[in-house]
C-alpha cells in the first residue's frame, strides 16, 4: 500500500490504475479550483501535474521500511569506531595550561579566558612528523555531542600541525550549530576562537583547513545545515581560501551565503582581531556581504579570480594518468562532454575507467544514471574489476579484504540513479542535484542519452528539443560545477560501396542534431577495431587550448580487469594484421595515486 494522503494527494478512494486528481501544489493559483490536472498512477505510485509540472513518486510501505533501514544503517556505520582506532579521551586537568601558552592565547592571539575555557582547549608535548621531535603544543578539541572525536596539535614555536591518526575529521564546534537558523564557518581553530571571542555563538571551523574535499560534510548536511537560513563564509582570503569558500557556496548553496571581507592587510578573522580589535571583527562579519545575483557579473565581482588568472596563468586540466591522453585532452568541472561511437565499440567500458580515474586521482564523486547497466550490482562489479586489476571471482585474486576496501571506496564515491516511472531528464537532473549537495557529486554521468523518457513540446522539432536538452544539462554542470559526460549514439553508418569500408564515427554523425557536436566542451569518439585488436579514443574537440588541443590515443582492451592499457598501433602494411598491436604497457601509478590501496 502506498500513503498518498501523506503525500497530499487525494486519490478518492483508488486502489489501482489511473486517477486524475486536484492538484494541491497549484490549486491555491488555479481560476479553475477543481481542474483535476494531476496525474496519478496508483499501481506504480508515479504523479505528474499537467499544469504546474510537479512530477513525483510516492513509495510503498515496504519501500519506506527499506529506506528507513538504510538510513540507520548508514547511522551505525558513521558511528562505528574501526576496531585499530583507538578514540582519544578527554582529560579535563589539562585545561589548566601553562603561563606560557595562555599567554600566547591571551595576549598574542587575543583569545579571552573565557573563549579558551569554553572551547576546551589544552595543552601537551606531542611528537611531530615535521621537526621529528617532540614539541609543546596547543590542542584543539573536536567534540560531537560531548564525546571527543578527534584533536589537532599546533606546536607554538614552529607552526606544525597534525591530527589524531585515523580519528574521524568533523568540524571544529559543531555542536554549537545545532537548533540555530545561522551559522559562521572559519578556516582554522583561531578564527573559530576569534569570532566566538566577538560574541558570535555558532561558529565552527573546517577540520582539514583550506582543503576543497568537503567530504566530512556530508554526514552532517541533513542534521546540522539543512535548517540554516543564513551561513556566513568567513575563510581565508588567500587562493587556497577562496577555493574553499567556493566550494562550501557551491554544497551550501548560494541564495543563504554571505562572504566576509576582512579589509587591506588582513587574510584572515584573527589577524583582524589582533590588529583592529573584537568591535571592528564583529562589524567585518555583520557586513558580511551576499553572494553575487546568479547570472549578473561585473568586473568588479570578478576581481579575485581576474588577478589569479593574471597572476598564475592558465592552468592545465585534471589529468587522468594516460599519459598519451593527457598530453591531448585535460578535463575542468563545469564543462559537458559528449561520447559517442557505434554500439559495440566499448563507450561505456572506456568512460567508466576514465570517470574512476579522475575520481581516484582528483577526488570527484560520480553519479550515474546508467540504465543500461542493470542489475547495478553487475556494474559495481565491473568498477571493482577495474579498481583491483583482478577478474571479480573467488580465486583470481581479490582477497575479501580487497573486496571490502574496494566496496569502501565504491560506498564513498560513487552513487547510482535509478528511478522509478518515468525517467525524464528533469528528474534525473532533480536527483542528480541532491548528490551534489549531500554527497559532494562532481561528474555526472548520463549513459545513454535514448535511455532518458523525452517529452517534447507540442509543435516542437526533434532539433529544437535537443537544442533546448542541452543547454539545460550544460547549466546544470556550470550552475552545480559538475563535469557532465553523455554518451548518445550516432546514427546508421552505412558502408562505402567501392572501398566496403564503413567510415569512422564523427561527431556531426550523431543522431538527431549537429548541436551535439555544436553545443559540447568536449566531443570524444572511440572506435573498436576488432581486426587489429586496438580501441582507438579520438578527442575530435576541446573547447578551450589550456585543456588541451585533441588528437588520437591508441588503446588495448584487457577483458581480465576491464581496463585499457596504452598501445603502439603499427600502420605498416607490410607487418601482418595480427602483429600490428605491440608496445602495451601498464605501470599501476599512472592508474592509482595510492596503489597500495587496491593491492591484495
Amino acid at each position: 500500500m502506498r500513503n498518498f494522503a501523506s503525500y497530499d494527494v487525494d486519490v478518492r478512494w483508488r486502489t489501482s490504475g489511473v486517477v486524475k486528481t486536484v492538484c494541491n501544489k497549484c490549486q491555491a493559483t488555479r481560476h479553475n479550483k477543481r481542474d483535476r490536472s494531476l496525474r496519478v498512477n496508483v499501481d506504480t505510485g508515479h504523479c505528474h501535474c499537467y499544469h504546474c509540472g510537479a512530477d513525483f513518486y510516492v513509495p510503498d510501505e515496504a519501500e519506506e521500511r527499506e529506506k528507513a533501514e538504510r538510513r540507520a544503517a548508514r547511522q551505525r556505520r558513521a558511528a562505528a569506531v574501526p576496531r585499530h582506532f583507538q578514540r582519544p579521551v578527554f582529560d579535563p586537568a589539562r585545561t589548566t595550561l601553562s603561563e606560557s601558552v595562555e599567554r600566547w592565547l591571551v595576549e598574542t592571539r587575543c583569545i579571552p579566558q573565557g573563549v579558551i575555557a569554553g572551547l576546551r582547549i589544552t595543552e601537551q608535548e606531542e611528537f611531530m612528523p615535521q621537526s621529528g621531535q617532540k614539541e609543546r603544543c596547543v590542542c584543539f578539541n573536536y567534540f560531537e555531542d560531548g564525546q571527543l572525536v578527534n584533536t589537532k596539535f599546533r606546536s607554538v614555536d614552529a607552526k606544525h600541525f597534525k591530527m589524531v591518526q585515523g580519528a574521524e575529521l568533523i568540524p571544529y564546534n559543531i555542536d554549537s550549530v545545532l537548533g540555530q537558523t545561522s551559522c559562521i564557518i572559519h578556516e582554522g581553530e583561531l578564527d573559530a576562537a576569534s569570532s566566538l571571542a566577538a560574541g558570535f555563538k555558532s561558529v565552527i571551523s573546517v577540520p582539514a583547513g583550506a582543503n576543497s574535499n568537503l567530504s566530512w560534510l556530508d554526514r552532517f548536511m541533513e542534521t546540522h545545515f539543512e535548517d540554516l537560513t543564513e551561513v556566513i563564509i568567513a575563510v581565508d582570503t588567500d587562493s587556497a581560501g577562496l577555493q574553499l569558500r567556493d566550494e562550501l557556496i557551491n554544497r551550501l548553496g548560494a541564495e543563504r551565503c554571505r562572504v566576509v571581507a576582512y579589509g587591506p592587510g588582513c587574510k584572515d578573522a584573527n589577524e583582524h582581531l589582533c590588529k583592529y580589535g573584537v568591535a571592528s571583527l564583529r562589524v567585518a562579519i555583520e557586513q558580511a556581504a551576499e553572494v553575487p545575483l546568479e547570472g549578473v557579473f561585473t568586473a568588479t565581482d570578478l576581481h579575485s579570480d581576474l588577478l589569479a588568472l593574471f597572476e598564475n596563468g592558465f592552468g592545465p586540466g585534471a589529468e587522468t594518468g594516460w599519459e598519451e591522453m593527457d598530453k591531448i585532452c585535460t578535463y575542468e568541472r563545469g564543462r559537458l562532454i559528449i561520447l559517442t561511437g557505434v554500439p559495440g565499440a566499448g563507450k561505456s567500458e572506456w568512460l567508466d575507467e576514465l570517470v574512476l580515474r579522475l575520481c581516484l586521482r582528483h577526488q570527484w564523486k560520480i553519479a550515474f544514471f546508467s540504465p543500461e547497466n542493470t542489475p547495478i550490482v553487475y556494474h559495481i562489479r565491473k568498477l571493482v574489476e577495474k579498481l583491483t586489476g583482478h577478474r571479480f571471482q573467488k580465486g583470481c585474486g581479490i582477497s575479501e579484504g580487497l573486496l571490502m576496501r574496494s566496496e569502501e571506496f565504491l560506498t564513498d564515491n560513487v552513487s547510482h540513479i535509478s528511478l522509478k516511472g518515468n525517467a525524464t531528464p528533469e528528474r534525473v537532473l532533480a536527483k542528480a542535484h541532491e548528490l551534489v549537495l549531500r554527497r559532494g557529486c562532481r561528474i555526472l554521468v548520463i549513459d545513454p542519452l535514448n535511455r532518458l523518457d523525452h517529452t517534447p513540446q507540442p509543435g516542437q522539432t526533434e532539433t529544437q528539443y535537443l537544442s533546448n536538452f542541452l543547454n539545460m544539462i550544460t547549466e546544470f554542470a556550470v550552475q552545480h560545477n559538475c563535469l557532465v559526460v553523455l554518451v548518445a549514439h550516432p546514427r546508421k553508418m552505412n558502408r562505402n560501396p567501392v572501398t566496403n569500408t564503413t567510415p569512422r564515427v564523427e561527431m556531426y554523425d550523431i543522431n538527431g542534431s549537429a548541436d551535439f557536436f555544436n553545443k559540447a566542451d568536449y566531443g570524444i569518439v572511440v572506435e573498436r577495431d576488432k581486426g587489429v585488436g586496438v580501441t582507438r579514443v579520438y578527442v575530435d574537440k576541446v573547447k578551450f587550448k589550456h585543456l588541451g588541443m585533441g588528437g588520437m590515443v591508441t588503446f588495448a582492451y584487457d577483458p581480465v580487469s576491464g581496463r585499457y592499457l596504452p598501445c603502439v598501433e603499427s600502420h605498416d602494411p607490410a607487418v601482418p594484421v595480427e602483429q600490428r598491436v605491440g608496445g602495451v604497457t601498464f605501470d599501476s601509478s599512472c592508474w592509482l595515486p595510492d596503489k597500495e590501496l587496491f593491492e591484495s
